[in-house]
């Protein structure tokens, strides 16, 4: 009788969510209720959790609980740490929710609602939840390894190297567009600026609060943590109308970028109890805490989405990135649906913390989960807003113009009216003096989250609102900034120990503060590109920001494919080998058209002659032809940088398929790099936990 009621439950959700997908993918001409998106995304992650998942876990993987992990077998109290299982979930989700599940989904959100929605609920489940699971457990199994020194191990020295070089050099773009989102969003905001600085040291007191002064009181430093950042995202608004601190606060893009490479730089080096834990720990809360709250919002206003199921763009003519629908709203939401960011940190900084291999299915399956539910709602909160809205914040001047008259002019003759009166008021009431050209995607968030919140809980808090909504924008990528550069670090040392053994010493102080600097320095660069960028840097830093990060998602399952299969598991092969398939697919696909494209809007190459040709002819305005030779080297660099990763993506998927081929053929391989099994003498602890 039990499973007969349990069972008719799960055919209820299954059909209920069903329901809740039709409803959103044949919607035509009317307005849609967003308790269909918030009904969809529920129903197939519950179903998604409990059965493919458990069916990962337990026949594909086989995790055993009762073996030792890295953390408690190196445990040396710095970098390897057995840790709750929840300090990590939080640690783990605080690092791999960056930008991406919130930004992405708001600039794909120009080819209208469906298409990013579909890709964020199906990707996820198939792909991002299983890359990020299946990594963090063959890393837990391997000592914590990186995932470029797996596939070393596992594949051999061709498809090894180029694996690791190739994940690092990603790294490195991934990073600076982290970056380059955080400053557009506190650009000229003293009091966005004045809250996220606020933010570091916060961390650190409830750092030293959990390990020095009351051991194990995670309930009170959480409390105190939290109750710090809410009185941050005040004392921010009280900064930012006091005339005298206001300008200590209010900078240019590029003098915030460098603040952020000092950050990151520390990030790398502290003691990861200091500052990466209790920060990532604290900001699951505050990003929980606002999906949760966005949610209820959601449930009681019930809001209408306004931008239609698909625009005039799908085809490619897209004033905030230029490329048709396919492939490109596939890159662009990226970690909404899959990232190959969370590789390095399931195959980075979690495995040192993980304390029973139990704890994989719902630390890397629920956490992409959980990552894929806050894009659905970074979506709704976009697509809420009025799309002349929408346009107006996140064009960039280059495409509308710089003046507020001509910009509403340009996008309301694209069937999307907007006034320039609307935005100065909705400007006043955010507390802000413009959001035309907004660029990055976090500044229309912010406003669509503000609007919400402010229609559920008083409009007369608007600007609180949305400052708020900065903030929790903000620690999102600055606790994936940091993370990563510290898995950065990781990885460079991993590299370098090929040479030097001694540098792979993690805790060794000269390698840490070297590794850190010249990772600080390779991100920084490309920061320092999208910053200059007049158009904001998103459209030349982003989709190559997307095609990086899914290729290297492309690689990652390549590692876990070639694993599977060399560990006797063909037959279990799809489960990696069918979201290889398709990120190969559309990296390939969405690089090529990056490099060849005679469409300036797309091509990096072509972008590049005709502003070179511009700048011949005299035809750029003086502002714009003193940067136009810097512009003109980044265009061909990106150009160059693509062409590299896709060469790269390409070699290490033959040389899977070389490893697979001679391992079915009965010719030897490299053993596997398993290593071995150790009991474990934490398990009574966590089975009375």
């Amino acid at each position: 009788m039990n499973n007969l009621l349990k069972n008719s439950i799960w055919v209820l959700i299954a059909a209920i969510g069903a329901a809740a997908v039709g409803g959103i993918a044949l919607n035509r001409g009317e307005h849609i209720n967003t308790l269909w998106f918030i009904t969809a995304a529920l129903c197939i992650y519950a179903i998604a959790y409990r059965f493919y998942a458990a069916w990962i876990a337990a026949t594909v993987l086989v995790v055993d609980e009762t073996r030792a992990t890295p953390a408690e077998r190196l445990d040396n109290g710095h970098d390897f740490v057995p840790t709750n299982k929840w300090i990590v979930f939080g640690h783990h989700f605080a690092a791999i929710a960056g930008p991406g599940p919130l930004v992405g989904p708001t600039l794909a959100a120009q080819f209208g609602y469906l298409p990013g929605t579909l890709w964020i609920l199906f990707g996820a489940v198939l792909g991002g939840c299983v890359q990020d699971m299946v990594t963090l457990f063959l890393s837990t199994r391997r000592d914590a390894k990186s995932l470029g020194q797996m596939a070393r191990d596992e594949l051999g020295a061709l498809g090894g190297s180029a694996t690791l070089i190739g994940t690092f050099a990603i790294m490195i773009i991934l990073i600076a567009v982290l970056g380059l989102v955080v400053v557009n969003a506190m650009k000229h905001s003293p009091w966005a600026t004045a809250t996220v600085s606020a933010t570091i040291p916060i961390a650190m007191i409830v750092g030293l609060y959990m390990r020095s002064f009351r051991p194990g009181q995670v309930l009170e430093a959480s409390a105190l943590g939290v109750t710090l950042l809410l009185l941050a995202v005040v004392g921010g608004g009280w900064i930012d109308h006091n005339q005298t601190l206001r300008v200590w606060f209010d900078h240019e893009g590029l003098t915030l970028a460098w603040w952020v490479m000092a950050y990151g730089f520390a990030a790398a080096i502290l003691p990861v109890w200091l500052l990466l834990a209790p920060r990532d720990y604290l900001s699951t809360y505050v990003k929980l805490g606002t999906i949760t709250l966005l949610a209820v919002a959601i449930i009681m206003l019930q809001p209408t989405v306004k931008m239609p199921a698909l625009t005039q763009f799908i085809d490619g003519t897209g004033p905030i990135f230029g490329g048709k629908l396919f492939p490109f709203v596939f890159i662009t939401i990226a970690c909404g649906a899959i990232s190959g960011f969370h590789s390095l940190i399931a195959s980075g900084t979690t495995p040192k913390l993980l304390s029973n291999e139990r704890d994989i299915a719902m630390i890397g399956y629920g956490g992409m989960l959980l990552e894929s539910f806050v894009a659905i709602m970074a979506m709704m909160a976009a697509t809420v807003l009025d799309p002349g809205v929408f346009f107006a914040i996140n064009s960039p001047a280059g495409v509308v113009g710089k003046e507020a008259v001509d910009a509403v002019a340009k996008i309301s003759s694209w069937g999307f009216p907007v006034t320039v009166e609307q935005m100065q008021l909705l400007a006043s009431q955010m507390g802000e003096a413009t959001l035309f050209a907004r660029t990055g995607g976090a500044p229309s968030l912010a406003v669509g989250m503000a609007s919400i919140f402010g229609s559920a809980f008083g409009e007369s808090m608007l600007a609180l609102w949305y400052h708020f909504a900065i903030m929790f924008e903000a620690i999102f990528i600055l606790t994936t900034l940091d993370a990563g550069t510290r898995v950065g670090r990781f990885m460079l040392q991993d590299m370098l120990g090929n040479i030097w053994p001694k540098m792979a010493q993690t805790s060794w102080t000269p390698s840490v503060v070297l590794t850190s600097g010249l990772v600080v320095a390779g991100w920084g660069y490309f920061l320092y590109i999208g910053v200059i960028d007049p158009n904001g840097g998103v459209n030349i830093l982003w989709p190559l920001f997307g095609i990086a990060n899914q290729m290297l998602a492309a690689i990652a399952l390549c590692v876990a494919t070639g694993i599977l299969v060399k560990s006797g598991k063909l037959k279990y092969a799809w489960v990696t080998g069918l979201p290889l398939t398709w990120l190969v697919t559309i990296t390939s696909t969405a690089a090529w058209e990056k490099i060849v494209s005679d469409n300036i809007r797309i091509g990096f190459f072509s972008a590049a002659n005709d502003l070179a040709d511009k700048l011949a002819a005299g035809a750029l305005p003086p502002d714009k032809a003193a940067v136009a030779p810097q512009l003109i080297f980044n265009l061909h660099l990106d150009g160059w940088v693509t062409l590299f990763f896709v060469a790269l993506l390409w070699l290490i998927v033959f040389d899977m398929l070389r490893v697979c081929s001679r391992y079915l053929a009965g010719k030897s391989v490299l053993p596997l790099a398993e290593s071995p099994h150790s009991p474990s003498r934490l398990v009574e602890d966590w089975v009375r936990d």
